[in-house]
């Protein structure tokens, strides 16, 4: 059997096919893909459409994050590619309060207007890593008065933090 080390080093190094047949892979084993988070975040970003949409729906059934990914996902929440951030973000969002230090990229996002998707994808996450810190709150209902999505992204996270 192959491990999950064994599919992150094919979908990092291998030829296309081999890449591809990774992703795949990985994608059948939901949380037990969870060691290959990074590489499939990043490879969520990749040319290649097969390979992308394998990596995409491995990503949509995994889990959060280990802790000792979170920087690692904390740096790619900053990444200039739209996906690979958004991908960073859902991750990040999904290991709740154990990904509290991602709140000032998250709330740097959220003020990001030139993509909608990630705008509203921050929002998500704070809401899940669920830190009623002051700036939180502020970035949050500043979003709120928005108009859109955005505005609904953002009530939603509000009402999803702790009061105090």
């Amino acid at each position: 059997m192959v491990t999950v080390a064994e599919l992150t080093e094919q979908l990092k190094r291998g030829p296309r096919p081999e890449r591809v047949a990774a992703a795949e892979a990985l994608s059948r084993l939901a949380d037990g893909a969870q060691a290959a988070i990074p590489a499939l975040v990043l490879h969520a970003a990749a040319a290649d459409e097969e390979l992308r949409e394998w990596c995409v729906a491995a990503l949509e059934h995994i889990g959060p994050p280990a802790n000792d990914q979170l920087e690692e996902m904390t740096r790619l929440a900053k990444a200039a590619d739209a996906t690979i951030a958004y991908w960073a973000l859902t991750l990040l969002g999904r290991a709740g309060d154990s990904a509290a230090e991602a709140v000032p990229v998250a709330i740097d996002r959220l003020a990001d207007a030139t993509n909608p998707a990630l705008q509203q994808r921050a929002a998500w996450a704070l809401g899940e890593i669920g830190r009623a810190a002051p700036e939180t709150i502020a970035a949050l209902s500043e979003a709120a008065m928005a108009s859109g999505p955005l505005a609904a992204h953002a009530k939603a996270a509000l009402a999803r933090l702790p009061r105090s």
